[in-house]
């Protein structure tokens, strides 16, 4: 088993990696493998609505959104970390989730679809609230068995040393990677038992005009 872990900081080794560190720490003990894949500086265009991706089964933009759904078909559950700016997720985490997730379903690809998905974020502060507010509504959207743990998924500090001080905060990403690696194992042995995905329904999409 494989979780994969997407860092969307600007900083390789910043404190949202030490977060996501942390979270693959029990995972690893339990036998399930990790990877962190960084988005990196480069700046990553928003979704221009163009709809290509329905058509050519990718966006159409060639950068770090294409090279992740590459990775992702190796993965068994997945893990979304950034920082707080602003009160929100990263503008290019936000611009990168948005493209990823959308160009997933216009392109008829179900590669989260009831696989584990958690969300971290890493704040100085304050903001953290509404970071994971928007962080969660995309698992919700794509049938992601969203991965709690024993507070809200978010370490607090400046630099990675201070989030290591964060002692709640290190224990949260802790209990994060025990209850993925519990839930994937689950998962397995539900397989393993004959125990089908549920039924699906056609789409149903509504704009609320008349």
């Amino acid at each position: 088993m494989k979780v994969i872990m997407v860092n969307g900081s600007p900083h390789p080794k910043g404190c949202t990696y030490t977060a996501l560190s942390t979270v693959a720490e029990p995972l690893n003990r339990h036998g399930v493998e990790t990877e962190i894949f960084n988005i990196g500086t480069k700046a990553l265009s928003g979704c221009i609505a163009c709809r290509k991706c329905a058509e050519l089964g990718k966006c159409v933009f060639e950068d770090k959104v294409n090279e992740f759904v590459e990775l992702a078909s190796t993965g068994d559950g997945f893990i979304f970390g950034s920082p707080v700016h602003c009160g929100g997720v990263a503008g290019t985490m936000t611009s990168f989730m948005n493209r990823l997730f959308f160009s997933l379903r216009m392109s008829g690809k179900q590669l989260f679809q009831f696989k584990p998905g958690a969300v971290v974020v890493s704040t100085r502060r304050s903001g953290a609230s509404g970071a994971l507010d928007q962080f969660n509504k995309y698992l919700n959207a794509v049938q992601m068995p969203v991965v709690s743990s024993c507070s809200w998924n978010i370490v607090h500090g400046n630099t990675p040393d201070e989030v290591r001080q964060d002692l709640e905060g290190m224990q949260t990403m802790r209990v994060l990677g025990n209850n993925m690696a519990w839930l994937l194992k689950c998962l397995e042995a539900g397989r393993k038992s004959g125990i089908s995905l549920p039924e699906q329904e056609e789409r149903v999409s509504t704009n609320f005009i008349r």
